[in-house]
């Protein structure tokens, strides 16, 4: 079925992405000036920094993730397409996408970033990244499937090796899966697995750089640390990764650590889009922009949120790819769209920092909000607080809090679930009624899913 056409007072919109940058700029429009086509990979926005919750068995998958279609039922000028864009084509302005082109008058690329291997292909292939709902889920079918055959292994060394999880990155992301691994394991894991010495298993958290957290103090990264290291953390800075071929990890130091779980949340980049000019695109693939998010040497096409570069007095390489800036960005955005059809003048973009915070556990939070900064039990309700406020639906929020509280109480996460999706056979193997047998990067295909544009 074709878009419909817009009226005589609407110009189209054309926006990639609904992760925050794209949905927020969706729900900002007004009908009385824009019609809406919201292109993403999947029906549902999700809730990326909560991710590592879902990894860890903490939290559903549904719990952090929101149905488009729900979002704007009462909005009767927002058109959503589940399609991939693929190329730009500014001379007619459309975009081709895999179920056909789309044009439009205003175009706004905030298909955001995927995680960044820097080109190494074994670690591409044997690393678990964490950017989408289906990474988590097998992140955390892994991590359990690991436990099952540790209970089987005969072999000290392999069963020491399937306990071990190295996770590679000292940014929020990387911090937080570690401090939940490390609750997993002093708290859940013995009581699920009373033939299991625990005291085996390592968990890794290396960071090529000299401390963790680069975005905060060195008081708060000092912080962070300790609260890992008393969890049970080997926090390794300074430390780069070399190589990963599934069995072990190879640093650059020399050292080589046995490990059948390698999580990479060491850096993104953008995602690559066709038919932006060449000039316009950094060695990362983020996309230069003007300080009013045009893209340069496009008329009418405009990136925001981790997409988007745009050099400023403090943030040279661009603002940090987080969550606000995506979020302030689109609110300006909706309102210099506005100007463009009312032919005023465009406001340029000013980030506010509002703070940062990152946790690794129940009461070993830091927060720095300006000149305040704050520590354990207070800033673990903080992070709390402005998680669940962030998360769309009020269902969703209920059952986040009841998860939280009950997790306080007890201990205990209650999602330690092995779900694999079905499988079906090739015509081939059905006639032999030989069970198809799924290893190396069949095996993780197996487990995931479309990967979002957000």
């Amino acid at each position: 079925m074709d878009i419909p056409l817009t009226t005589g007072k609407q110009k189209r919109v054309v926006i990639v992405g609904a992760g925050f940058a794209g949905l927020k700029l969706a729900r900002m429009l007004p009908a009385q000036h824009f019609q809406v086509v919201l292109l993403d990979r999947n029906n549902y926005h999700q809730f990326q920094p909560l991710l590592y919750q879902v990894a860890t068995a903490g939290l559903e998958p549904s719990s952090i993730s929101f149905p488009l279609r729900k979002i704007f039922q009462k909005s009767s000028n927002v058109f959503l397409r589940v399609a991939e864009a693929r190329e730009v084509l500014p001379d007619s302005r459309e975009i081709d996408t895999c179920i056909g082109r789309i044009s439009y008058d205003y175009l706004v690329l905030a298909h955001g970033a995927e995680t960044n291997f820097f080109g190494n292909s074994n670690l591409q292939h044997h690393g678990y990244p964490m950017k989408s709902v289906s990474d988590a889920l097998l992140i955390r079918n892994t991590l359990l499937q690991n436990y099952e055959h540790a209970l089987t292994t005969k072999n000290e060394g392999e069963r020491n090796a399937l306990l071990n999880v190295v996770i590679v990155g000292g940014g929020p992301t990387g911090v937080e899966l570690a401090g939940a691994v490390a609750e997993m394991k002093n708290k859940l894991l013995p009581k699920d697995y009373p033939e299991i010495d625990f005291g085996s298993m390592k968990i890794y958290l290396l960071e090529a750089g000299r401390k963790l957290l680069g975005g905060l103090s060195n008081t708060s990264s000092d912080k962070v640390r300790k609260y890992l290291e008393e969890l049970g953390v080997e926090v390794k800075t300074d430390t780069a990764v070399k190589d990963y071929d599934g069995q072990a990890v190879s640093l650059e130091n020399g050292v080589t650590i046995q490990s059948r779980c390698l999580i990479w949340a060491a850096g993104v980049r953008g995602v690559a889009m066709s038919g932006i000019p060449k000039q316009s695109i950094l060695p990362n693939n983020r996309i230069l922009v003007d300080d009013c998010n045009r893209v340069r040497d496009m008329e009418g096409v405009f990136a925001i949120g981790d997409i988007a570069a745009m050099a400023a007095m403090e943030y040279q390489k661009g603002h940090p790819q987080v969550a606000p800036v995506a979020i302030q960005q689109a609110t300006l955005l909706a309102r210099n769209l506005r100007n463009c059809i009312l032919n005023k003048p465009l406001r340029p973009f000013i980030y506010e920092d509002k703070g940062s915070m990152a946790t690794v556990g129940r009461n070993l939070t830091v927060a720095e909000m300006g000149r305040i900064r704050l520590s354990g039990f207070i800033a673990w309700v903080a992070w709390m607080l402005v998680h669940l406020m962030s998360v769309i639906g009020l269902k969703n929020r209920v059952f986040i809090l009841i998860n939280w509280m009950w997790q306080y109480a007890t201990y205990d996460q209650s999602l330690r679930l092995i779900i694999k999706p079905a499988q079906k056979a090739p015509a081939q193997q059905k006639k032999s009624n030989q069970p198809e047998k799924l290893v190396g990067s069949e095996m993780r295909e197996s487990h995931c899913y479309i990967s979002g544009l957000s």
